[in-house]
């Protein structure tokens, strides 16, 4: 399979998971966003931005975080290339999705876009 093909199918792949994600979880999520609990982080995941963040959106970033790895790793066996090198793509177009005023972990820390 020629190169050039791979990479187009495994982008088009990728933007389907990405709006099939946002449009599953939007609102829990958006809301947990917009308070400063959870922010994107560049492997594809959400993580916590405050430790005491309340039970219920700790139990979000968990189950937000199996269901992603799930889709991640279809993906994955799909384009014959690692979950990593999945969630590294699919993270950036979270990243690059996210709200200013949200955060997003860059460099090791959590920053507001």
């Amino acid at each position: 399979m020629d190169i050039r093909k791979l990479i187009k199918n495994a982008v088009f792949l990728l933007l389907i998971v990405f709006i099939s994600i946002q449009a599953t979880w939007a609102a829990d999520l958006k809301s947990a966003k917009a308070q400063g609990y959870i922010g994107e982080k560049p492997d594809g995941y959400i993580g916590l931005v405050k430790s005491d963040a309340p039970s219920d959106v700790v139990a979000l970033v968990k189950s937000t975080n199996q269901k992603r790895k799930a889709k991640y790793q279809g993906i994955a066996a799909k384009q014959k290339i690692s979950i990593g090198e999945v969630g590294k793509i699919v993270g950036k177009k979270f990243i690059s999705k996210t709200a200013s005023g949200n955060y997003v972990m860059q460099n090791g820390r959590w920053v507001k876009k």
